[in-house]
């Protein structure tokens, strides 16, 4: 049985320790490539480097995975993997797994999101993981999650242009509920900014952030993680057309009058 070429990035960096829970869950049943950032380009979203040369450079990796870093964001290393660095497309693009809630409106910003949409734009199925904690769980603690996960979607396609986006619940070293497949929830981080002072005596701002609460659905990620599910809802980014409100104004804009 030949087996699948699923390529590996994230947002938080190639050393950072998320991309090896991934790592560790596929590497026995995939062939795996890794092009992830070099350094953290968390709320980077589907950013493009176009100021600056990109570089890419190769990482040692356990079981001689081959692995190479890029100095730019993750929507570059799936560019960059697929037109540089892969022989060949590659069955399934696995992003993360990412520190903090990727869950609802949050998927705006998250790189680690970004990465698998790069890839869904181009008909290449995705899954972007996060966890709800900032402090990262022992290796080895989501893997038999994210190996479950994948394998079935490896067998019941994505459709083209969806990708899945998953988050673990808080504190999920413990026990999990269960899988739900979720709705997109209202919630995302806001802006909560932090005025400093330089030495020199000039203001600036620590942007921060928050999470800003909405009424939820219950059956949205941001409702089922809080009841210590792990959520997966799936995205898709065919067309994202308001189409009553075309309808609605189509004959009136197209009877403007053109100086």
């Amino acid at each position: 049985m030949t087996r699948p070429n699923i390529l590996i990035t994230n947002d938080d960096g190639i050393h950072a320790p998320g991309i090896k829970h991934i790592w560790e869950a596929l590497s026995d049943i995939a062939d795996i490539t890794i092009v992830a950032p070099l350094s953290e380009k968390s709320g980077s979203g589907l950013g493009t480097t176009i100021t600056k040369p990109l570089q890419f450079r190769p990482v040692d990796w356990e079981k001689e995975t081959p692995a190479w870093s890029v100095n730019g964001t993750p929507g570059d290393c799936v560019k960059m993997a697929l037109s540089v660095i892969l022989k060949k497309q590659p069955d399934l693009i696995v992003s993360g797994v990412n520190r903090g809630s990727n869950a609802g409106r949050t998927i705006h910003y998250s790189g680690t999101v970004g990465a698998v949409i790069e890839g869904a734009l181009r008909k290449i199925p995705g899954i972007a993981f996060s966890f709800q904690d900032f402090t990262v769980p022992a290796l080895g603690t989501m893997s038999t999650h994210i190996r479950s996960l994948v394998q079935h979607f490896l067998k019941h396609p994505i459709p083209t242009h969806s990708f899945l986006n998953v988050t673990f619940p808080s504190k999920c070293e413990e026990k999990i509920k269960g899988f739900r497949m979720a709705r997109q929830g209202k919630g995302y981080w806001i802006e909560s900014p932090e005025e400093r002072l330089h030495p020199e005596g000039v203001p600036y701002y620590w942007l921060g952030g928050r999470w800003s609460h909405h009424e939820e659905d219950p059956e949205s990620d941001v409702a089922l993680l809080k009841e210590g599910y792990l959520t997966a809802v799936p995205i898709h980014v065919r067309e994202w057309t308001d189409h009553e409100l075309l309808d609605l104004h189509r004959d009136p804009i197209q009877k403007l009058h053109i100086e």
